[in-house]
């Protein structure tokens, strides 16, 4: 029986299945990507970081660090550091990431070049190694020469990947790989120069986690950390587990949507069979029968659906590699396993029951006097029923959120979250329905009447077409306000007082000769900034070597290892504000220091007002007083500070400078920067308009992988548009052939149709984005800490867009009623 039926509806069922499919491949493929990521990343361990593990320290290393280095014998070791460079070529500079190799390096995985021996040639040949994009950028070819400081290299050939290096890492500062033994004849490492030294071993029988039990206290307490591949590869199976579960909620809610479709759908289906299951009851048929006819159906397309959206979902993993390869360190190896395969069907399954099941229990309570009149009231029974399907409906969707988030919290907040949206939707569509019905005017044309008016006719859709046009939308602009404030934030100033060029590394002999580089060029200085750096010794009187060991300490790890760059001023800067305490602008000879620290640092190191904190300045202890704390815009794209003296304390202490000015054009900003790389080789400078251009770059690429998901639940609500629109298309015929049988024209008809589902899409639209202005405005207002200006552009192209898209739709469920008679119609729908 439930065979039949379905053949005879099986054009409506197989738009049910569609509204599913959708949400499912979405899920697969996440849940694919993600064991397939895992499965690389611990397979390919040991090509990520190039060795079985790593010694590696911010300065150089101290007596006992380098004892420790010693006795394990490094097969390798490197010095990186930030610097600019020249190509003599074309008088072309860059900012670039120098490493200074000794050793096979690496080995495990391929040190990757063009032409290819340059990869082992280039210790023996003196040869440089730069990056193939850079190469591309500033026309060079292997051959020409490269100038590092005070040395000027050959260039044996292009680097295309080394292991543990991203395309994003390499973003602002290019790679520059060169033997080791060349680093001192550069003569860039310099006081207060940023570098850190690695040691590479090749020792694959070491117990590693013993090693790491080990060494780890004994280096840290010598500022030196220890990495093993096994390490670093928990480090970044996290990070990706992180952005697998947003990708995974993304894909749920394309899933709930298709589900809401369903729950919509199916309603209206039963309704229509109401009379055939009385029917049937009057015949002998009992309750579990009738139940099971439209069970055993939703469960098949359920079960098809599933099968459907996994295969969809086992062809997206080709995309993956592509999309995300920007991100990944590693080439990814798709593999498929079993669990998101079984997973995808039994999902399809249960999730097209559940929500069928609320419609469906409306079969178990059909009695057989309803082939004799139609009741509107609901048994007691049916409402109990009710109220455990819905139960059952929320309980599973927690469950499984908390199986993709594994955070009880999170799942109920992302669920509370998803219920919250649909609960607003579904609200406004119902109050629309019941402003429209009381208050429109009466003496409106008979069309627009008409048309609002089919709003709440019997069986309308108007409440999930709502939803899938609104939560459609509410995502798409949500993404673009999000990324708006993000890109807000890093934006530079256009006046004169937003500096946008750094020069970092300047020493206290070429203050003055830079300062007049700056003015040859037009270029008057801005800020001038001492930098003096140090390490926290004491923090209220416990030695941070003490604080290490001690497991109930509440203080973060990165502070007591941290190397802070300092500076004194008597004044605030603009990103900064004293949210406790008092700031102290000139220091009292008489008194204890008194400093300025960011509320992030009072935090991680559980400091307050009046507590003591011993600084190692070089070799020299200073005993401070924390006198105020500072809320800190870190985010502006400026030089900030976590520590901040006061003038008359670290005028004598040994320091460098930062330099910063305006240039107006990128044109102004090359010839400086040739001009002081010239003169003062180790001198680095940084133009923030590329900083802003990179970070736009990975914002529009992060953007486009949640587009790329959101493209799901959009998609899907597009389908469950269309499912509404053709499961409602009989009773719609019916309607507009009364309308023609009463003489109405097809143009009342077709504008009739027109402006009801103009009005459900701008309506839909507008709600949506007004959602996300809400969302978007919370998450400036808490996350980003961000005043939020909206653009107009969702206005302007999504209402239009989508108020358009639901308009085809909608005009083509009616063209078949335009083209025939009346009476050819009806019979057809017979």
């Amino acid at each position: 029986m439930a065979w039949r039926d379905a053949k005879a509806s099986r054009v409506r069922l197989l738009l049910f299945m569609a509204s599913i499919i959708l949400g499912i491949a979405a899920v697969v493929s996440i849940q694919l990507f993600s064991q397939t990521l895992k499965d690389n990343i611990q397979r390919q361990s040991k090509s990520l970081m190039g060795a079985d593990f790593i010694i590696d320290s911010k300065q150089l290393p101290t007596e006992r660090a380098q004892a420790i280095i010693d006795s394990l014998q490094p097969d390798a070791s490197e010095v990186n550091f930030v610097s600019m460079i020249a190509f003599p070529k074309n008088d072309g500079t860059k900012l670039v990431r120098v490493r200074g190799l000794q050793g096979d390096f690496p080995f495990y995985g391929i040190l990757e070049t063009q032409p290819v021996e340059a990869a082992t040639i280039y210790q023996e040949s003196g040869g440089a190694l730069v990056d193939a994009t850079l190469m591309l950028q500033y026309k060079i070819n292997p051959g020409d020469s490269i100038k590092i400081g005070e040395l000027t290299l050959p260039i044996a050939g292009a680097l295309q990947a080394i292991p543990g290096n991203t395309a994003l890492s390499t973003s602002v500062a290019p790679l520059v790989i060169i033997p080791y033994r060349y680093i001192d004849e550069t003569e860039l490492l310099q006081f207060g120069s940023r570098k850190e030294y690695q040691f590479f071993y090749h020792q694959p029988e070491v117990d590693l986690e013993a090693l790491e039990k080990l060494l780890e206290p004994l280096l840290e307490s010598e500022d030196a950390d220890l990495d093993t591949h096994t390490s670093t590869s928990r480090r970044l199976g996290r990070r990706y587990e992180n952005v697998g579960s947003f990708l995974n909620l993304t894909a749920f809610i394309a899933l709930l949507l298709g589900c809401v479709g369903i729950a919509s759908s199916v309603n209206i289906y039963i309704k229509e069979k109401i009379k055939a299951i009385a029917v049937l009851k009057c015949m002998g048929a009992s309750r579990k029968q009738s139940f099971l006819i439209f069970l055993i159906q939703i469960s098949g397309i359920g079960i098809i659906g599933g099968i459907m959206g996994t295969a969809i979902g086992i062809g997206l993993q080709e995309l993956f590699p592509l999309i995300l390869k920007e991100f990944l360190p590693f080439d990814l190896t798709i593999n498929i396993t079993a669990q998101p395969l079984i997973m995808g069907v039994i999902l399809g399954l249960v999730m097209s029951v559940l929500f069928a099941l609320l419609p469906l229990l409306r079969t178990w309570y059909v009695s057989p006097l309803e082939v004799l009149r139609v009741s509107g009231t609901i048994s007691e029974e049916s409402k109990k029923a009710r109220v455990v399907a819905i139960a059952v409906i929320i309980l599973f969707l927690y469950g499984f959120s908390f199986w993709l988030l594994k955070d009880w919290l999170f799942a109920l907040a992302f669920i509370g979250g998803v219920l919250a949206t649909f609960g607003v939707l579904a609200g406004i569509a119902i109050l629309t329905m019941k402003v429209v019905k009381n208050y429109f005017p009466k003496g409106a044309r008979f069309t627009t009447r008409q048309s609002l008016l089919n709003l709440f006719r019997p069986n309308n859709q108007t409440v999930v077409l709502l939803v899938a046009i609104g939560l459609g939308t509410f995502l798409i602009s949500t993404l673009y306000f999000t990324k708006d404030i993000l890109l807000d934030k890093t934006e530079l100033g256009q006046t004169l007082e937003s500096a946008n060029l750094i020069t970092l590394d300047v020493q206290p002999d070429q203050v003055n000769d830079v300062v007049k580089t700056f003015e040859a060029h037009d270029l008057p200085v801005i800020d001038n900034i001492p930098l003096v750096t140090m390490r926290i010794h004491s923090i209220k009187n416990e030695l941070v070597n003490k604080l290490r060991t001690d497991s109930t300490a509440q203080i973060k790890a990165w502070i007591l290892n941290h190397e802070f760059r300092t500076t004194y001023r008597s004044e605030l800067i603009d990103s900064e504000e004293v949210v406790e305490g008092e700031w102290v602008a000139l220091q009292n000879k008489n008194d204890l220091v008194q400093i300025s620290i960011s509320d992030n640092l009072a935090e991680d190191a559980n400091v307050n007002i009046g507590d003591s904190i011993v600084f190692n300045v070089q070799g020299v202890l200073m005993k401070t007083r924390v006198k105020s704390i500072r809320k800190v815009d870190w985010a502006n794209l400026q030089l900030n500070f976590s520590i901040v003296f006061p003038e008359g304390v670290l005028e004598n202490a040994p320091q460098f400078n930062v330099l910063t000015a305006y240039a107006a054009t990128e044109e102004r900003s090359a010839r400086l920067q040739r001009d002081l790389v010239s003169k003062f080789p180790n001198v680095s400078i940084i133009d923030l308009r590329q900083v802003y251009t990179v970070v736009e770059d990975i914002l529009d690429k992060i953007s486009w992988i949640i587009n790329f998901m959101a493209f799901f639940s959009i998609l899907t609500g597009i389908i469950v548009l269309i499912g509404s629109v053709r499961t409602s298309k009989y009773q719609r015929i019916k309607e507009s052939v009364l309308l023609r049988t009463l003489g109405a024209k097809n143009k009342q008809i077709l504008t009739i149709t027109a402006l009801e589902y103009l009005f459900l899409g701008i309506l839909g639209s507008l709600v949506g984005i007004l959602l996300a202005l809400v969302s978007s405005f919370l998450l400036a207002l808490f996350v980003f800490k961000e005043p939020f200006v909206p653009s107009v552009i969702p206005f302007l192209i999504f209402i239009p867009g989508i108020s358009l898209l639901v308009l085809g739709i909608g005009l083509s469920n009616i063209h078949e009623v335009l083209k025939s008679s009346p009476l050819e119609v009806l019979r057809k729908t017979v």
